[in-house]
């Protein structure tokens, strides 16, 4: 899980769609030039700006030392859950003194 301020900070798209305002992607044809509403994304994208996951700077969980799932993420999604904290800055999201918790 991840908090709301861990969320506003890094950048992370909280918004499932888009606002109409000029130029945004809905409307057909953007201000930008990026792309056009009928064209065809796989004879057009370029191989170049692919996300690699392999590239990418993953940090290790601080108590289990697994790689975590964002990049900027500082606990794995399984020590974050078993503790209840936010996997990016450790805030304890609520009490689980009442819960039974299970990593299963």
């Amino acid at each position: 899980g991840i908090c709301s301020l861990s969320i506003l900070s890094s950048g992370i798209n909280a918004e499932y769609g888009d606002t109409w305002k000029s130029g945004s992607r809905s409307t057909g044809t953007s201000t930008t030039g990026k792309q056009k509403l009928t064209e065809n994304k796989f004879l057009t994208r370029s191989k170049g700006n692919r996300f690699d996951p392999t590239k990418a700077n993953f940090k290790k969980c601080r108590i289990c030392r697994v790689s975590t799932h964002h990049p900027k993420a500082h606990y794995c999604q399984a020590c974050a859950y078993k503790k209840s904290i936010c996997c990016m800055c450790g805030k304890t999201l609520m009490s689980t003194k009442d819960y039974k918790m299970s990593s299963t």
